[in-house]
């Protein structure tokens, strides 16, 4: 069963690679906009350490690092996750859903990986290059242990973003029109950027426990660090297993509300 599983994906990956191949000037011109917007968006950051040398006791050296985790994941959100799901409501509001849910496959597997985006790899390289440059200035290296761990916080981070816009898009089969609320949560996703320690009061609980923004971003930067503890690591990945198990239920119980074009 895994093994067939992975046969789809390499197949939609190659079918999105070709795709995007075809028109290679648009192909470069993508990546280069995606670096141009990054860049772009790292400017508040020089703004505000302009000012002064370190914010809730993040210096600039180490918040670099967040944004290096969150242009790394803004990468893998709008290369891998974003394109298939916003898809779904398109067939959802439709009525088309049922091409997918009439394949011999599974149905969340199925429309989690018709497109993908080749060119957001960019951002994946150059939240890699942010990261090496971040530790450049800090004139240190990260440890093995907190590589390793960083590692673990990226896997659980992407079944994050995963799990909570499979949240949202299963929102569509009762909700008619939830462009709005993917746009919510892109908007949200982009305080991700910041040290999670800057959000006082009711943010830092809602981007620790009900959007765990802190996790995706905060959590590997610390680890990279070296001053994460073991027990956060712990409860990150319990609590990524727990998203996912809703993320899967809620998607099952949200198909029986599907009616389709010729209902």
């Amino acid at each position: 069963m895994l093994r067939r599983y992975a046969g789809l994906l390499g197949v939609q990956l190659r079918a999105s690679v070709l795709l995007s191949m075809q028109y290679r000037g648009d192909f470069l011109l993508e990546g280069l906009i995606s670096l141009f917007w990054t860049f772009t968006a790292m400017a508040p950051l020089f703004v505000v350490y302009a000012e002064r040398p370190s914010i809730a006791g993040w210096s600039f050296g180490e918040s670099l690092l967040v944004v290096g985790w969150f242009t790394l994941l803004q990468g893998v959100l709008e290369g891998a996750i974003t394109p298939s799901l916003n898809g779904v409501v398109e067939h959802i509001r439709k009525g088309t859903l049922d091409f997918v849910l009439l394949k011999p496959a599974d149905a969340q597997f199925l429309v989690s990986t018709t497109g993908f985006e080749p060119w957001r790899a960019t951002n994946v390289l150059t939240g890699i290059a942010i990261i090496v440059y971040a530790f450049h200035l800090l004139e240190r290296g990260p440890s093995i242990p907190g590589i390793f761990a960083a590692l673990v916080l990226l896997g659980t981070s992407t079944v994050l973003l995963y799990s909570m816009w499979i949240l949202t898009v299963s929102a569509a089969f009762v909700v008619v029109k939830v462009d709005n609320l993917t746009y919510f949560f892109q908007s949200i996703f982009d305080a991700a950027r910041w040290p999670s320690s800057i959000f006082k009061g009711p943010l830092a609980f809602i981007f620790t426990f009900i959007i765990p923004l802190a996790l995706m971003t905060t959590f590997p930067a610390e680890a990279m660090l070296g001053r994460l503890p073991l027990r956060a690591l712990v409860a990150a990945v319990a609590g990524s297993f727990v998203f996912a198990f809703v993320a899967r239920r809620v998607w099952l119980r949200s198909i029986g509300y599907y009616t389709s074009a010729s209902s």
